[in-house]
């Protein structure tokens, strides 16, 4: 069981600092799905449904947060910036390749700011159909789940926002 929370701790906090979007709203949700994921684990049947539990658990707890707080998150946090830990130590959240060449490290952090612009101009839902199903690998059902509509609307909205990035990411 601790391995299984020590896992979906680091996906927890991903997905809790894309859909909150504040830093220490993500904490705060990350903990209170761990703490209720420790609690009702035992009531999942189906093994392969706790990822997409996670997910929801951790959404509900973001939406919770964000309807105490009015205001939407102004930018998500990129990987690359550095944060600094409870303890004080800095961290960095992406390890650069130290055999990359700086011209491909310019052209890499061009397209990654390129990339995070566009995904600003989507709609947070769209981003948030996005991530799940570009960056975290879910299927098209478990998408649906977590979000809470059906698997034709997730095709929809995924194929819109991909357009739309593929525009936005085209434009000179």
């Amino acid at each position: 069981m601790e391995r299984l929370l020590m896992k979906a701790q680091e996906i927890a906090y991903r997905f809790s600092l894309l859909v909150c979007g504040h830093a220490d709203d993500a904490d705060d949700a990350m903990q209170e799905a761990l703490l209720k994921t420790y609690r009702h684990a035992a009531q999942i049947k189906e093994p392969e449904a706790f990822r997409t539990w996670l997910y929801r658990t951790v959404k509900n707890a973001c939406l919770i947060s964000r309807r105490r707080r009015v205001d939407e998150p102004v930018r998500m946090q990129s990987l690359d910036e550095v944060s600094v830990s409870a303890d004080g130590s800095v961290q960095t959240m992406d390890v650069e390749d130290p055999g990359r060449r700086p011209d491909q490290l310019m052209e890499n952090a061009r397209l990654r700011h390129s990339l995070h612009r566009a995904l600003q101009t989507l709609a947070p839902e769209n981003r948030l159909i996005v991530f799940l199903r570009e960056v975290e690998g879910l299927s098209t059902r478990d998408v649906a789940a977590v979000v809470g509509i059906s698997e034709a609307n997730v095709k929809t909205r995924l194929h819109r926002a991909r357009l739309s990035l593929r525009q936005r990411l085209e434009a000179p």
